[in-house]
């Protein structure tokens, strides 16, 4: 008799050498393919800025040959004649690698896409990173809880009692934390969406300040005066935020009033003069100016005109000047700004002389009837 066909725990000699000298190549392969492909791969995906050669390099990274090595032992132990509890155990045993494994790869996967996400959209901004750290957090947990649930069910266990009870007790912790969750998720919609970033300058409502951090849970800023303005994450965005960092042109309305005395030829110039002060300066961009109306001490002109930078110092700077070039070209016309004033008529309450008209001041002249008639 052959020594490979003499039999040993239900198999032959043979069968058993058959199904070693097959795990031996699965080992043998997988550690070939590892070597060769992760260089390679890695190489790839450092010339490339597509996700996917990345998505297979971090699948190589999170290959376990822990886990493959019981899945290879299921797949090799199929010719063999297994006692039941030992076939049961073995199928148990590359259910959980094969679950686990697949979870692992699903987190590589989708860190990756996270990544991509974050590069193309948030560039290298710390506070995204900061924020994409609780993503990746809730993804994981995600994961692994799919995958413990379908252990579990692989394993024979029941788990509808189990998902309804996890239900009802994120309902009851989503209930109990709904302001904490309001501005978490708050705080993703604003890592999100982006209505604004470190360093704008912000108005909300009567407040007003430039963002120094964007948290978890709240915004902070910090006003012109130097106090730090906080806010809470939900409560902002559902304020009314007017977001001056955002600004690309400023616009610039102004009146000035001139006295009444001014000529017509005169007011005609007074908009060309307005307009030539404005341009005098690099950073303006005129828009109109027009007479506007007979104000209660003053002919009134209002001028608009655009900064073409939305600094607000730059702003002021050229106010300043425009102004000072303006006292400049009126005062050459002698054109005088108006200011309030008032003119008092003052009249004597004495007794009234009938020889003398109040309105002229001159003398009555005595009346004549006609020809004959009395003086």
């Amino acid at each position: 008799m052959d020594v490979l066909d003499t039999e040993f725990l239900g198999n032959s000699v043979r069968t058993w050498l058959i199904a070693g000298a097959l795990l031996l190549a699965f080992v043998a392969v997988y550690a070939l393919v590892r070597r060769l492909a992760a260089g390679r791969i890695e190489e790839l995906s450092k010339r490339t800025d597509t996700p996917l050669d990345d998505a297979l390099a971090a699948a190589v990274a999170a290959t376990k040959p822990a886990l493959l090595f019981f899945i290879a032992i299921f797949f090799v132990s199929q010719p063999l004649s297994l006692p039941e509890s030992v076939g049961k155990w073995v199928r148990i045993l590359a259910t959980v690698a094969a679950l686990m494994q697949i979870g692992y790869w699903t987190v590589a996967w989708l860190d990756v896409l996270l990544l991509s996400w974050k590069h193309k959209q948030l560039g290298d901004d710390p506070d995204a990173s900061s924020k994409l750290g609780f993503v990746h957090y809730a993804i994981n947990v995600a994961v692994w809880a799919v995958v413990l649930l379908l252990l579990l069910e692989n394993l024979g266990v029941d788990i509808s009692a189990l998902v309804a009870g996890l239900g009802i007790g994120g309902i009851a912790v989503a209930l109990a934390l709904q302001n904490i969750l309001g501005d978490l998720f708050a705080s993703l919609t604003i890592l999100l969406d982006k209505p604004f970033l470190v360093g704008d300058y912000l108005a909300v409502d009567d407040l007003s300040g430039t963002v120094a951090l964007i948290g978890l849970n709240t915004t902070r800023l910090t006003s012109l005066t130097g106090e730090q303005l906080v806010f809470s994450n939900k409560d902002l965005l559902q304020s009314r935020i007017r977001n001056y960092g955002r600004m690309e042109e400023r616009r610039v309305l102004f009146r000035i009033g001139v006295v009444y005395g001014t000529s017509p030829d005169v007011m005609e110039k007074i908009p060309g003069m307005l307009q030539a002060a404005i341009e005098s300066h690099e950073l303006t961009r005129f828009d109109r100016s027009h007479f506007k109306e007979f104000a209660d001490s003053a002919l009134v002109f209002e001028t608009v005109f655009y900064m073409t930078v939305p600094d607000y110092s730059a702003y002021m700077d050229v106010q300043h000047f425009v102004n000072l070039e303006l006292m400049r070209r009126f005062a050459a016309e002698k054109i005088e700004f108006a200011y309030p004033t008032r003119h008092v008529y003052l009249e004597s309450l004495g007794v009234k002389d009938p020889s003398i008209d109040r309105t002229s001041g001159q003398p009555v002249a005595d009346s004549v009837d006609g020809p004959g008639g009395d003086k």
